[in-house]
């Protein structure tokens, strides 16, 4: 099945000249939603081994914790400042708008563990950058990413050199 031919793009949302892939169309129809997280599976089962899989708010819930079952591995959330309801470390990252805080329990990752990072959508790679500093700073060592959609022609590989990124369908 081609996955790409089954996403929506919605034109000029969230605002004029921004050209929206909607992952929906896939989370919906049974076949394909089972052919993305069997895929992107497979890619992160050739990181070899891990400890963890670690997933930002809040589509890469929907792909890191079927794959984390799958694994018989953790799945640790990274969310928006405020969200989580125990001690946290955050990190500020950049927006084109201003600048906002993703968060991570203190004791999501413990020192030395190998982790793989899940998510939707590669875009400018700015959010996995602040994502990766998470798990460092709880002494986490990222092994792979794994995304299922990457828009290429934004570069956002270029922000994560010296980290192995896969994605399944690309842009």
């Amino acid at each position: 099945m081609d996955l790409k031919s089954k996403l929506r793009e919605v034109p000029d949302f969230p605002k004029e000249g921004i050209n929206f892939i909607d992952i929906t169309t896939v989370l919906q129809d049974a076949e394909a939603l089972k052919q993305c997280i069997d895929q992107m599976t497979q890619e992160v089962k050739s990181f070899g081994d891990f400890d963890m899989i670690v997933g930002p708010e809040s589509r890469g819930f929907i792909f890191g914790t079927p794959i984390a079952y799958t694994l018989g591995k953790g799945f640790a959330p990274i969310r928006k400042k405020g969200k989580l309801p125990y001690k946290t470390i955050g990190v500020e990252y950049e927006l084109e708008y201003g600048t906002d805080t993703l968060e991570m329990h203190i004791d999501a990752i413990k020192k030395g563990d190998k982790v793989v990072i899940v998510d939707d959508l590669l875009a400018t790679g700015g959010t996995t950058q602040s994502n990766i500093k998470l798990v460092e700073q709880l002494g986490g060592e990222v092994v792979g990413i794994v995304y299922f959609i990457e828009l290429s022609f934004l570069n956002g590989r270029e922000k994560l050199k010296g980290y192995e990124v896969k994605s399944i369908v690309q842009y």
